[in-house]
């Protein structure tokens, strides 16, 4: 029995006296001594202690548990860390924290096996093991020796020449054993230091191999070259030029010639320049494959990479960064055009110049391919920086160019030569400012050719292929209204408006936008040549780009310096959607595979994407694409790819593969099919343009 203080209610005393009375009988029982023999003696002696300030508690509540949950946070982290954050402006809390706490901390070294420092241990190792196991075996045969040496003197006494060279011999023996053998040590291969082996092989014989031809004719051909006779060749190679250059002219078929005045043999010229261009179509397949091959991983981005993250992000994308296309002749001009081939969808042209007025010089038309981005397909050059380019629809290889000069050029891709096919001048009606923008358009009554340009003289103007030659007619003059300024002699002057930007309805021939550098669009027709039929008050500066949607009839989108994309519905003269970049706009377009898409790049280096029926109210990727340095310029959609070119004020093309989500397409449903094509796209627009307008109803 335990005594009445060990029956205390505190629980804690009573387990500690059980597990030593549980230690004494285990003692007991080693000991030899009975179990039960001095326990009421321990119990006696040994009686718990109760301290002064211990709780009196009820059963129920000694049986009571606690838990107590044991977790991996640091209880010495801080928890009210903030940070300021510049986007925002405001100081905000960090919700992570580094709950780590290292107790103990020790530098090692481990060395692999493999390793050539790892063999050269274990080698080193073995080395001495060996060395003491041989110094063993020659101390044991050393005993042995001396114990056998009387025996063999005791049994050849008579034999004394022998006994000294068998001595010496033992001698010699024994210095061999006490030296342990070192074994060789394994030469270790070093890339940085070997030698070259060569062996000497059986040389074949040589055998004498010889066939008996007919000789080819023979003729001796003798000449002076005179100073009469090389002009007369090159007096005989002008007219052939000029003679081509009739036969382009000329329309309809020369008469053939009879008889053997209408045959002629080819110069050695001639047959050189056909050489020249077998062999340039050659070396540019052999270019390809190379730039094929070292830019492999490049392809094989672009044809097969998707990123996977968008898998678990709804409403944002990303742009790969593929290809960049620089040219040195190009350097230190800016990217002022970019256009598509319409039936190459590989190639694309580009228009370099200045867009800063004290520092014009030269310019440069150059198309490129995707196939090879070292080099560009073709190179032109000209006096004055090329400011618009556009490419015709049905002729690709025709190029019409805008200069900042006012000139305008068309650049015939057939042609080997630098100079274009046709250019305007001064008594053909050139402009005075820089053409900002030029368009192709359909071909007139007579068939003949035909594109409209735009520049910041005010004028409008038509320009018609008719007869090798450029004619030209002025559409309209834009003119600022409601600004006149009188004259001291009674006259009224209306200032002109600078157009900088134009673009024509896709079903509508007659309707198109200009855009001018007092911020406001205006929408014309080419049936009137003084007068507008609406005017848009649309930015605060010079709108840099108007663009009609490539799906809906009735929108359009402009942008501008004043950091501001606007989506317009042309029969309402308020923006039906406006987004602020926070920078300057350099350029927008729509894509070609929705009618909610667009793309916009800024002066501070960012490409941003639009889908309207994601996010009405703000881009799902903005993504800096160019160095902070470099100014974005322009941008444009593949019309078959999921890619964009994006140029910059440092003459580089930047080629960037749109991420999944950023070309999202209807999903399939169960049992339906996913309806596709021009009207789809156009009730999905019209969906979101009938909730701006019933907002805007309410307001």
């Amino acid at each position: 029995m335990l005594p009445a203080s060990a029956k205390a209610p505190h629980k804690q005393p009573r387990k500690q006296s059980i597990s030593i009375g549980r230690g004494t009988r285990k003692r007991d029982e080693d000991s030899g001594t009975e179990v039960g023999e001095g326990t009421d003696e321990w119990a006696q002696s040994k009686a718990t202690v109760r301290p002064p300030d211990q709780l009196e508690l009820t059963d129920a509540e000694l049986k009571e548990e606690f838990t107590r949950i044991l977790t991996a946070n640091n209880p010495h982290a801080p928890q009210n860390i903030v940070r300021y954050s510049f986007k925002e402006g405001t100081y905000k809390p960090i919700g992570f924290v580094n709950q780590l706490a290292v107790h103990y901390t020790q530098v090692g070294n481990l060395i692999p096996k493999d390793s050539d420092e790892g063999r050269r241990q274990h080698y080193r190792d073995e080395l001495v093991a060996g060395s003491q196991e041989s110094v063993k075996v020659i101390s044991e045969t050393g005993d042995l020796e001396e114990d056998e040496e009387p025996k063999e003197l005791e049994t050849e006494p008579g034999s004394q020449t022998d006994v000294p060279a068998a001595g010496a011999g033992e001698k010699v023996t024994e210095e061999e054993l006490m030296t342990p053998k070192q074994p060789k040590e394994r030469k270790l291969t070093n890339q940085f230091n070997f030698s070259e082996r060569a062996s000497q092989t059986y040389n074949n014989p040589v055998r004498d191999r010889e066939c008996q031809t007919e000789p080819p004719p023979r003729t001796n051909f003798s000449a002076t070259a005179n100073q009469w006779e090389i002009y007369d060749a090159y007096v005989e190679e002008l007219e052939k030029q000029e003679k081509t250059k009739e036969k382009e002219k000329a329309k309809t078929p020369v008469a053939k010639k009879s008889g053997k005045m209408a045959i002629r043999k080819l110069t050695s010229m001639e047959s050189q320049t056909d050489d020249l261009i077998k062999l340039s179509q050659a070396a540019k397949i052999m270019e390809r494959m190379v730039n094929q091959n070292t830019y492999d991983d490049i392809a094989q981005d672009f044809k097969y990479y998707d990123d996977a993250a968008d898998e678990y992000r709804d409403q944002v994308g990303t742009l790969l960064p593929l290809w960049k296309f620089q040219n040195d002749k190009a350097k230190r001009l800016s990217v002022t055009a970019l256009c598509w081939n319409p039936k190459y969808r590989d190639l694309f042209a580009v228009g370099y110049g200045s867009y800063d007025f004290m520092k014009q010089s030269r310019g440069m038309l150059l198309l490129y391919s995707l196939k090879n981005p070292s080099f560009p397909e073709y190179m032109f050059g000209s006096n004055s920086g090329v400011m618009c380019l556009d490419i015709h629809v049905d002729h690709p290889y025709l190029v019409a160019v805008g200069h900042y000069d006012g000139n305008v050029a068309i650049y015939n891709l057939k042609k080997p030569h630098s100079q274009p096919s046709f250019c305007s001048s001064a008594k053909s009606g050139k402009h005075s400012d820089p053409v900002w923008q030029v368009k192709w358009q359909k071909d007139d009554m007579d068939q003949n050719l035909n594109f409209f340009s735009v520049s910041s003289d005010g004028r409008i103007v038509s320009w018609t292929l008719v007869k090798r030659k450029l004619v030209h007619v002025d559409v309209i003059k834009l003119k600022v209204e409601g600004s006149t300024t009188e004259v001291p002699e009674g006259l009224q002057l209306h200032p002109v408006g600078c157009g900088t930007a134009f673009d024509f309805h896709k079903e509508i021939d007659y309707m198109f936008l200009v855009g001018t550098e007092e911020g406001k669009i205006y929408k014309c027709s080419k049936s009137y040549s003084s007068q507008f039929l609406d005017t848009y008050d649309a930015h605060n500066t010079s709108v840099d780009t108007v663009s009609w949607n490539p799906y809906h009839t009735k929108v359009f989108m402009s942008c501008s310096s004043d950091w501001t994309v606007k989506i317009w519905d042309h029969t309402i003269k308020t923006p039906m959607f406006i987004y602020d970049l926070n920078s300057a706009v350099g350029d927008v377009a729509w894509a070609p595979y929705s009618s909610t898409v667009f793309a916009a790049v800024t002066t501070d280096g960012k490409a941003h994407i639009f889908d309207l029926a994601i996010n009405k109210y703000e881009a799902i990727c903005n993504q800096p694409v160019a160095a902070k340095k470099n100014r974005l310029t322009h941008v444009q959609f593949n019309l078959i790819h999921p890619i964009i070119i994006v140029g910059d004020d440092r003459g580089h093309i930047i080629s960037l593969k749109l991420s999944p989500n950023l070309r999202k397409m209807p999903k399939e449903k169960k049992g339906q099919e996913v309806q596709k094509g021009p009207a789809v796209e156009i009730a999905k627009l019209d969906k979101l343009l009938n909730l701006v307008r019933e907002v805007k109803i309410k307001t």
